[in-house]
């Protein structure tokens, strides 16, 4: 996880935000079509993601147990 203040905050484009993340630029362009997917920022034409979004994202799908529903 990036250690960034929040006067040096950079967005994420697709493809570096599927690096962060480990999952695929695809996974991450089907979670935006279906939902579940990190937040994103539309910007034009433009989708970028906010690293702490990222994290959250991330955080929100840890689990303990595979018997865990999901």
């Amino acid at each position: 996880m990036l250690d960034i203040s929040p006067n040096q905050r950079r967005m994420l484009r697709t493809d570096d935000a599927a690096t962060y993340t480990g999952v695929s630029a695809s996974t991450l362009n089907k979670l935006r079509l279906t939902g579940g997917g990190p937040e994103y920022i539309k910007l034009g034409k433009s989708v970028v993601y906010d690293p702490a979004d990222l994290d959250a994202w991330l955080s929100s799908k840890r689990r303990r147990s595979t018997s865990v529903a999901a």
